[in-house]
C-alpha cells in the first residue's frame, strides 16, 4: 500500500507546521459531521487560505452549468467522506515575494495535480491556485509546507502576506535592504497570540525608499520607508513608519506615525498597535472594521499615545531583536561564474531590455522582469522556469504587487542567453512596469464580488496598448492602468494614472456593464495620490476611452509633464466632456455588443428584466434623479480639485441627497425637497426596510449619507472632502443597484428580445 503525504513527508515538515495542519483536518471531519457551526468554520478554512469563488457568471470551469458560488454558507461537507463538487480557491503566502527554484517545482505540482495548471500571482505577492476542492486542501498544504511555504492566514482576519519591494537589496535608490526585515516580522506576526482578535484584515508593507512605488507604504495598515540617521557618530537604522493606510471602497492614506523607528522598537511597536487595533477595532460593522477607521476616528495624535501607552506595558520579549544580530550579513549572492553562452541576441531583445531589464547597484548585474499577462502562468511554464533559474541565478526570485516574477543578480552577460531561455517557454515578452502591463483582480471569473470583467478588459487593453508600442515611449511607459471589477479596489485602481472600477447600468431596461474611469493616481512616491472618478463608460468601449486620454495628452502635454499634472492642468471638466459620447448607451439593437461584458457573448445580467406600464414611470422619475446626482457628484470633485473642502463637502452630500430623493419619488412621487424630510424618508422607506442594502456591503452605502448628513456643518479637511467624494460616488453606485431590484421585481414582460438580438448579431 502507497504511503499518504502525510507519511511520505513527515520527517520533512516543521512539527508546528504539521500540527496545524493536522488540526485543520480534523476540523473538516467535525464540520462533516455537524460538530462546527457553518461561520466558524468559514473563518477556519480563511485562515488556511481557502476561499470560495465564483464560475464565470455561472458556469462551471467545465463549461457546464452550475451555482454562481462555490463554498456556499451551510453547504460545506455536506455529509461524511463526499467530495465538495464546487471548487475554491486557495491563496498561498510567499513572504515578500521570496522563492526559490525548488518551491517554484513544487507550486507547479501542487498546480498541476490539484487545480487547473494555472499559477496566478497575486498584487499582494502572493500565488492564487483555482478550482481547488477542499479535500485536497490538507495534503496540498503539507506539500507547501515541505518546501518551507505556508497558507495560513493568507486570509481571514488575520496579519496577511507581508509585502517588500521585490529591488530590495539590488535598488539603486534604497537607504538599506529592507528584505531581512519584511522576513523576520513575517515570522514574528505569523500566528502571534496579539494578532487572533482582529475585526478585519492588517496589511503590512516595506520600501527601501521614498520615490518609488515598489513598496506602496501609503495603502498599508503598517507601512515603512527605510530611513538611516547618524546618531552619536555612528550611522542607525530605522523606518519612517506609517498607519492606517489603505484602499477598499474608500480609500485611506496611511498617517506618519513615528519620522524614526529604530529598528530595535519596529517588532514592539508592531505588537503594540496590533493589541490596541484587537481591543478598540470595530468587530460588529465589518464595514468599518479596518484599522484605518479607527486612526480616522481617534486621530493619528490619540491613536499613536495609545499604542505608545501600550508599548510600555508590554513585557520584553527576545524575539523582538534576537534576529537583528545577522541583519547585515550578506543576504544574497549570485552564481559564482556566468554562464558563458555566447548567443546572438534573440529578435525582440532589444525592446525586451529596454522594458524588463534593471541594472543593479552592484556592476555587472541585472535584475530581470518576467512580464505575466494577467499575472498567470502554466505548471509547465512555471516548472521549466525553476529550471532556468538555477542556470541564471541562485534562489534569488521574487513575486512583485504588478504581477510579475523578478529574477535577481543576473550576470549582464547572461542577458542574451536568458532571454532565449525565457522565449522558448514563453516568457519573453516585453513590457514589464510600462503602461502595456496592466493589472487586474480577478473580477467576474472567479470572484464571488465581481460585476464587471476585469480580466477580459485587462487582457483587450494589453493587446491594444501594446499594438501601439507606447510602452517605448520615456513618458508614457511610466504609467499605470489598474483594473478592479467592483468598487474594493484589489486591482488598486485607486493608485493608477488611469484607474477602472466595474459597475452595472441599468439601460433600456437591461443590465449593461459599465467601468467608473478614476483620474488622478500617482502610481510612484510609495502610491502618493489617489485617483477619484469622472463618470461611467461602458465596458466595450474602455479601450476606445484610453485612447483618447493618451492621445490627448500626447498632443497636448508640456514638455516632462507627468500625466496626472496635464489632467489637473486642463481640468477633469474638460477630460469628461471629452469623453461624454462614450457614457451615451443606445438601445441593444442599435449596439447589442455594448450589453455582453468582454470575453462572454452572453447577455450580461442572466433573468428577465421588462417594464410594465406603473414601472415606466418609476424608472424615469429614478433615473432623472441618479443623473442630476451623477452631474452633482462630479461638480464636487472638481471644488476638491480647486482646494474648496467644505463646498466639495457640501455638494458630495448634495449629491447623496439628490440620488436618495429620486429612490424616494418610485415610492413617493411627491416627496419635498427638505433635506430633513428627504433623510428620514430615505431612512424609512429604504434603510429600515433594507430595500438599499447591497447583498454584500449590507448597509454601509447608506450610512455614507447619514453621517455625511450629521457632519454637515463641520469644517472638513481637503482629505475628508475626498472621502466624502468617495462616499458619495458610491453611494450613487448603490441607488443604480437599489433602482435596478426595484425595476426587475415591478417588472412583468419584457419590452425587447435582447437575447435573439445577442444571438444573431454578437461574434
Amino acid at each position: 500500500m502507497s504511503l499518504s503525504w502525510k507519511e511520505k513527508l513527515a520527517d520533512r515538515i516543521a512539527p508546528e507546521l504539521a500540527g496545524e495542519i493536522d488540526q485543520f483536518e480534523r476540523q473538516m471531519a467535525l464540520r462533516r459531521q455537524g460538530k462546527i457551526e457553518d461561520k466558524i468554520f468559514a473563518e477556519i478554512r480563511l485562515r488556511r487560505g481557502v476561499y470560495g469563488q465564483r464560475y464565470d457568471n455561472g458556469q462551471r470551469h467545465d463549461g457546464e452549468k452550475t451555482q454562481d458560488i462555490a463554498f456556499p454558507s451551510g453547504d460545506l461537507l455536506k455529509g461524511p467522506n463526499t467530495k465538495w463538487d464546487a471548487p475554491g480557491m486557495q491563496r498561498i503566502k510567499i513572504p515578500f515575494g521570496g522563492l526559490s527554484a525548488e518551491q517554484m517545482e513544487v507550486l507547479a505540482d501542487v498546480a498541476e495535480e490539484y487545480s487547473d495548471s494555472i499559477l496566478h500571482v497575486t498584487t499582494r505577492q502572493d500565488i492564487q491556485l483555482h478550482y481547488i476542492s477542499i479535500d485536497n486542501t490538507p495534503d496540498m498544504h503539507r506539500r507547501l509546507a515541505a518546501a518551507g511555504i505556508t497558507t495560513r492566514e493568507a486570509c481571514g482576519n488575520t496579519v496577511r502576506n507581508v509585502t517588500a519591494c521585490p529591488l530590495a537589496g539590488v535598488c539603486r535608490d534604497e537607504a538599506f535592504d529592507v528584505t531581512p526585515y519584511s522576513k523576520a516580522i513575517a515570522k514574528f506576526l505569523l500566528g502571534h497570540r496579539d494578532v487572533q482578535d482582529f475585526g478585519r484584515k492588517v496589511k503590512v508593507a516595506f520600501s527601501g525608499c521614498q520615490q518609488h512605488a515598489c513598496g506602496l507604504v501609503s495603502m498599508h495598515d503598517m507601512g515603512a520607508i527605510a530611513k538611516t540617521r547618524t546618531i552619536d557618530g555612528a550611522e542607525k537604522r530605522g523606518f519612517e513608519f506609517y498607519v492606517g493606510g489603505g484602499l477598499g471602497a474608500i480609500p485611506h492614506h496611511a498617517k506618519l506615525f513615528d519620522e524614526f523607528l529604530s529598528e530595535e522598537e519596529l517588532f514592539p511597536t508592531a505588537q503594540a498597535i496590533a493589541r490596541v487595533f484587537a481591543r478598540l477595532g470595530e468587530k460588529r460593522n465589518r464595514g468599518r472594521a479596518r484599522l484605518k477607521f479607527l486612526v480616522a476616528k481617534l486621530g493619528i495624535d490619540q491613536f499613536r499615545d495609545l499604542v505608545l501607552h501600550e508599548r510600555e506595558t508590554l513585557k520584553a520579549d527576545p524575539a523582538w531583536t534576537d534576529w537583528l544580530a545577522s541583519v547585515r550579513d550578506e543576504y544574497e549572492s549570485p552564481l559564482t561564474n556566468p554562464n558563458r553562452q555566447q548567443t546572438a541576441p534573440e529578435e525582440g531583445f532589444d525592446k525586451w531590455q529596454q522594458t524588463n531589464v534593471y541594472r543593479q547597484r552592484q556592476p555587472g548585474f541585472a535584475a530581470v522582469s518576467i512580464t505575466l499577462p494577467l499575472g498567470d502562468l502554466s505548471s509547465y511554464q512555471m516548472r521549466q522556469l525553476a529550471s532556468v533559474c538555477r542556470c541564471y541565478v541562485r534562489d534569488t526570485i521574487r513575486t512583485t504587487v504588478e504581477q510579475n516574477i523578478l529574477l535577481r543578480w543576473v550576470h549582464e552577460s547572461d542577458l542574451t542567453a536568458l532571454h532565449r531561455d525565457l522565449v522558448a517557454i514563453g516568457l519573453g515578452d516585453p513590457g514589464a512596469q510600462t503602461i502595456v502591463d496592466v493589472t487586474a483582480c480577478p473580477g467576474t471569473d472567479t470572484c464571488k464580488l465581481g460585476i464587471a470583467s476585469s480580466r477580459g478588459l485587462t487582457a483587450e487593453l494589453r493587446e491594444h496598448l501594446a499594438a501601439k508600442n507606447l510602452q517605448y515611449d520615456a513618458t508614457i511607459n511610466g504609467l499605470r492602468i489598474k483594473v478592479s471589477g467592483c468598487f474594493n479596489s484589489c486591482g488598486q485602481h485607486h493608485l493608477a494614472e488611469i484607474g477602472f472600477y466595474g459597475v452595472g447600468r441599468t439601460i433600456n431596461n437591461y443590465k449593461v456593464p459599465h467601468f467608473r474611469v478614476l483620474l488622478g493616481g500617482r502610481w510612484n512616491g510609495n502610491g502618493k495620490d489617489f485617483g477619484l472618478s469622472i463618470g461611467a463608460v461602458p465596458s466595450k468601449r474602455i479601450p476606445e476611452t484610453v485612447d483618447r486620454l493618451i492621445d490627448r495628452y500626447l498632443h497636448d502635454r508640456n514638455r516632462g509633464e507627468h500625466f496626472t499634472d496635464f489632467v489637473a492642468r486642463i481640468g477633469k471638466k474638460e477630460v469628461k466632456a471629452m469623453l461624454q459620447d462614450l457614457m451615451v448607451v443606445p438601445p441593444p439593437e442599435v449596439d447589442p455588443a455594448l450589453y455582453t461584458d468582454w470575453g462572454d457573448a452572453r447577455r450580461f445580467t442572466i433573468g428577465d428584466i421588462g417594464v410594465g406600464e406603473c414601472a415606466g414611470e418609476v424608472v424615469s422619475l429614478a433615473d432623472f434623479g441618479l443623473a442630476a446626482a451623477e452631474n452633482e457628484v462630479f461638480e464636487a470633485q472638481l471644488l476638491l480639485d480647486d482646494g474648496h473642502a467644505s463646498r466639495a463637502a457640501a455638494k458630495a452630500l448634495d449629491a447623496m441627497l439628490t440620488a436618495a430623493q429620486g429612490l424616494i419619488k418610485t415610492q413617493d412621487p411627491d416627496i419635498s425637497n427638505d433635506t430633513v424630510k428627504i433623510v428620514a424618508g430615505f431612512r424609512d422607506r429604504f434603510y429600515d426596510t433594507q430595500l438599499f442594502f447591497d447583498p454584500f456591503a449590507g448597509g454601509k452605502f447608506a450610512r455614507y449619507l447619514f453621517v455625511a448628513y450629521e457632519s454637515a456643518n463641520d469644517n472638513p479637511t481637503l482629505e475628508l472632502a475626498h472621502q466624502r467624494v468617495e462616499e458619495a460616488q458610491l453611494f450613487i453606485e448603490a441607488a443604480h443597484a437599489c433602482q435596478a431590484r426595484l425595476l426587475e421585481a415591478h417588472s412583468k414582460h419584457r419590452i425587447t428580445p435582447i437575447d435573439a438580438i445577442l444571438a444573431t448579431t454578437v461574434a
